[in-house]
């Protein structure tokens, strides 16, 4: 029987002290694609239309980085760290090469692999993400994660998803799709919670630096984005698209962070177009 999204089971690894907990699907043989996550989110936030689609060329691996839900230890509270992290965890596979997947803060992360893992990351796919010292001034997050909501998991259709009709019946098909699967990863800790916001406080203050950073990121690079991203302002991707050696942006219409959940089966024709070139 084929292993899919909603069957793959929960694995562990050891690397760096941590027991990474992932899972591992799809067509074996090729270069696999390493999926990191958006903030306070687990294995489970992923939107099975996304992997399952991407799996069926190409193998996928969710995983937990350090701290984060069934993954032991402690989340650090930079991004640098975790993408060290995250590279000690591919290795820890065996793997010598990966394509390499970030939403939101994960694509923070994702950046950081690039950086720091050199030959390891052939590719490169951004997220509804943003660069380093970004201005976060037309950000709403603060005022979403602060809402109500009833149930709860609808937090996620003011996150990713517009207010349009559309797009909000599209964002109740992504809740059902993630919230499918059986054998579910505990939710993330308080720890987690507090060390990925004092992660964010420091990604996003200016520095000397700057964005010259993205000039060493020369893999190529597909950045997907909705068009008006309420978390992470699109014109955030617009900058690393014109600041990137070698990247394309993708902008899905009448979207918000989660462009990819709402055109599911657009990005996944155009992620593979663009894995497979």
């Amino acid at each position: 029987m084929t292993t899919t999204h909603d069957t793959a089971p929960t694995q562990y690894v050891e690397a760096n002290g941590i027991r990474f907990a992932y899972r591992r699907f799809g067509k074996p043989g090729g270069v696999p694609i390493v999926f990191n996550q958006h903030y306070t989110g687990t294995m489970d936030y992923w939107d099975p239309a996304v992997t399952d689609g991407l799996a069926q060329k190409r193998e996928v691996i969710l995983f937990n980085n350090a701290g984060v839900s069934s993954s032991s230890g402690e989340t650090p509270s930079s991004f640098q760290e975790m993408g060290a992290n995250a590279i000690a965890f591919i290795r820890a596979l065996g793997l010598t090469q990966v394509d390499v997947l970030g939403i939101s803060i994960g694509g923070f992360v994702a950046q950081e692999i690039a950086l720091q893992g050199g030959d390891l990351v052939r590719k490169l796919i951004l997220v509804g993400t943003g660069h380093r010292g970004n201005d976060m001034a037309a950000s709403c997050s603060a005022e979403i994660f602060a809402g109500s909501y009833d149930p709860p998991e609808h937090l996620w259709l003011s996150v990713h998803f517009s207010r349009s009709e559309a797009s909000q019946k599209a964002g109740l098909a992504f809740l059902e799709r993630k919230l499918r699967r059986q054998d579910r990863d505990p939710e993330v800790s308080e720890q987690t919670v507090a060390a990925q916001g004092e992660a964010i406080g420091k990604w996003i203050t200016p520095d000397d630096i700057g964005i010259d950073y993205l000039k060493s990121i020369t893999q190529p690079v597909l950045i997907a984005q909705g068009s008006n991203d309420l978390i992470i302002p699109t014109m955030h991707s617009v900058t690393l698209q014109q600041t990137l050696p070698n990247a394309q942006l993708i902008i899905y219409p009448d979207s918000n962070h989660g462009s990819i959940y709402q055109y599911p089966d657009a990005f996944v024709a155009h992620a593979t177009t663009f894995l497979d070139a």
